[in-house]
């Protein structure tokens, strides 16, 4: 695997939350900078194996918002 990719949203309580796509990774941070550390020390814990871990950690962040017509 050469990418991992998690998608990321403003969390309820503040602050923000991350979830890979296909893999049973979660975090969730305060701040944009600890979380970028928090994934990055995730994905390491969850791929132990180096010749498995992705090359790559692609944070995607969605945010949903409501507009009245």
């Amino acid at each position: 695997m050469d990418e991992i990719i998690f998608e990321v949203h403003d969390a309820e309580e503040g602050g923000y939350m991350a979830r890979a796509l296909g893999q049973s990774i979660f975090t969730q941070a305060e701040t944009w900078e600890e979380l970028r550390e928090l994934v990055r020390d995730a994905v390491l814990c969850h791929f132990e194996d180096a010749s498995t871990r992705p090359k790559i950690i692609r944070l995607h962040f969605v945010r949903d918002e409501v507009v009245a017509a």
